[in-house]
């Protein structure tokens, strides 16, 4: 009997209602677009909930959840990731964060990528013999400051001069114990993380 590995990657339920920013593997685009904030309230797709003041910051949050799996791509949560290919055949590789080449940070892991987190961005996952032997869990590498090109199969960074993006953003803040993006007081805009409580504040290019 042979053992068959594969690495494959599945886009899992991002960004809650609010945003809408859907990552469908290597095959789809980015589509949707951040909510607008409404200065005069709450967002009404985007409750505003009063568990703790919101706290600006200046990254994502990167403490995740190992709940054990096993991949033959090593990665700990925090690393950082350049991830390509197709859904059925990912490709994966180490990145420095905010590099160029970087476009995803772990997470989380977990032995099946449907228990990652329901507000990643993406999971990467591999099998043995069509079993799940362990998935990373997946989160855009928002730096602040930088661009990205989110209207590609993959978050791209670009300069942000750029004037041909398609769906191109510049991310001014990382809004934590959150899920309005009526708390960002930088940008107009940005993508809810709902279970994780955080918001990632941009302005479109």
């Amino acid at each position: 009997m042979s053992r068959q590995s594969f690495s494959l990657r599945v886009a899992v339920s991002a960004f809650a209602a609010a945003a809408a920013l859907v990552l469908a593997g290597c095959g789809s685009t980015v589509t949707g677009t951040p909510l607008a904030a409404d200065n005069a309230g709450p967002a009404s797709t985007a409750p505003t909930t009063s568990a703790g003041s919101p706290t600006t910051t200046g990254a994502a949050p990167t403490t995740g959840v190992n709940k054990g799996g096993s991949t033959d791509f090593q990665a700990n949560i925090g690393d950082c990731v350049q991830l390509g290919g197709t859904t059925d055949n990912a490709t994966i590789e180490r990145a420095s964060c905010g590099s160029q080449s970087s476009n995803y940070k772990v997470v989380g892991k977990a032995r099946t990528n449907d228990q990652c987190p329901t507000d990643v961005d993406q999971a990467y996952y591999e099998t043995l013999n069509g079993i799940e032997t362990g998935a990373l869990c997946l989160d855009i590498d928002w730096v602040i400051g930088g661009c990205l090109e989110l209207g590609g199969e993959d978050p791209e960074r670009i300069d942000c001069s750029s004037t041909t993006a398609i769906e191109g953003v510049q991310v001014l803040a990382i809004e934590r114990n959150t899920t309005s993006v009526d708390d960002c007081t930088q940008g107009d805009q940005g993508y809810v993380y709902d279970e994780r409580r955080f918001v990632v504040c941009v302005t479109p290019l």
